[in-house]
């Protein structure tokens, strides 16, 4: 069936049907929602390239994935797939070897006047990132996966990071630990400050001095986290505790402790933050780790849902969200042993 005829037979212009379907501000939602069940009733579907073609877009959502944390991304990304099946939008994976934000910015730059994507999804942002400014700047929608602290007004998704971390290292202190070890994301992110600054927190409401040799940064790997974790058990007095970035940190962790001789859960205990992937489930783990909650794929899922909502013309400065965390307490955390 083609536009002219669906149209005909709903009693609408073509140009109205179009612009319902392409979710269109301007169409009602009353003549929206009529024209969708109607093409689902009728089996009709719009031909891609002239829904662009009418519409100017894209049909397009730009992500960049850097070469550091493929399993987080990877979640992200199916989240993503999922909410945009039958949406007749794809996904366009832009790959950088640039870690930091500022080395990104012409990949940005070529993705938002390349006129393949409608909007990108901007990860791990900093404070002041440049490349909110520069999307910004060219009148790009974007949505920001996490926060930053610049004035420019944008759309953003976050978990709380500080809470999380607040939580799981109070956690740790009322089992009576006082030298924590923190393996935070790298340096100078906005969810690795707010992290680092849950952790000082609750330090600070226990009166426990912050120590920096208990503090490192980095992306979460295993092999990272290993060596960090080995470097800190090396220390005199030892560390008795220790919070992970990530499910991929922990898992060094535990290598670390053992390779050293130590149980986890009795004389080191371990907190992490569990991005819940369905292939490494912290509750599988021996044993099983305590954590902070967060799913990636429920992220990517959400991220998409409104990256159509900025597309449909629902203002940035709407879209605030802020995700709480549960710590969920299992195996790994124990009293701290007597000196």
């Amino acid at each position: 069936m083609k536009l002219k005829e669906f149209a005909r037979q709903l009693g609408l212009s073509p140009t109205t049907v179009s612009r319902a379907l392409s979710g269109y501000p301007e169409v009602s939602e009353k003549t929206r929602k009529r024209v969708a069940e109607e093409a689902v009733r009728l089996g009709y579907r719009p031909n891609i390239n002239a829904v662009r073609l009418v519409t100017g877009r894209a049909g397009a959502i730009g992500v960049v994935m850097g070469r550091t944390g493929e399993f987080h991304f990877a979640e992200f990304m199916s989240g993503m797939a999922e909410r945009l099946d039958g949406e007749d939008i794809d996904i366009l994976v832009s790959p950088t070897t640039d870690r930091d934000s500022s080395d990104q910015v012409p990949l940005y730059s070529r993705l938002a006047t390349s006129g393949r994507v409608d909007a990108v999804i901007v990860h791990s942002p900093k404070p002041n990132d440049e490349r909110i400014a520069l999307l910004h700047e060219l009148g790009f929608p974007f949505l920001l996966h996490g926060r930053s602290e610049t004035d420019v007004p944008h759309a953003w998704l976050d978990i709380d990071n500080e809470g999380a971390v607040r939580r799981a290292t109070s956690h740790l202190l009322d089992l009576g630990h006082k030298r924590i070890a923190m393996i935070n994301g790298p340096a100078g992110r906005t969810f690795s400050l707010h992290r680092d600054k849950g952790y000082r927190d609750a330090l600070q409401e226990r009166g426990i001095p912050f120590d920096p040799r208990l503090v490192t940064h980095g992306h979460f790997t295993d092999e990272l986290g290993f060596r960090f974790a080995r470097s800190f058990l090396e220390q005199s007095p030892r560390p008795t505790a220790f919070v992970a970035g990530s499910m991929m940190t922990a898992l060094g962790v535990y290598r670390a402790v053992r390779s050293r001789g130590l149980v986890v859960g009795r004389d080191i205990s371990v907190v992490a933050h569990d991005d819940v992937f369905p292939y490494l489930t912290a509750e599988n783990m021996v044993p099983s780790l305590s954590a902070t909650r967060s799913s990636m794929r429920a992220a990517g899922a959400r991220s998409a849902d409104l990256v159509l909502q900025l597309l449909s013309g629902r203002p940035a400065t709407e879209i605030h969200e802020l995700w709480p965390v549960e710590l969920i307490l299992r195996e790994s955390t124990g009293p701290a042993p007597e000196a």
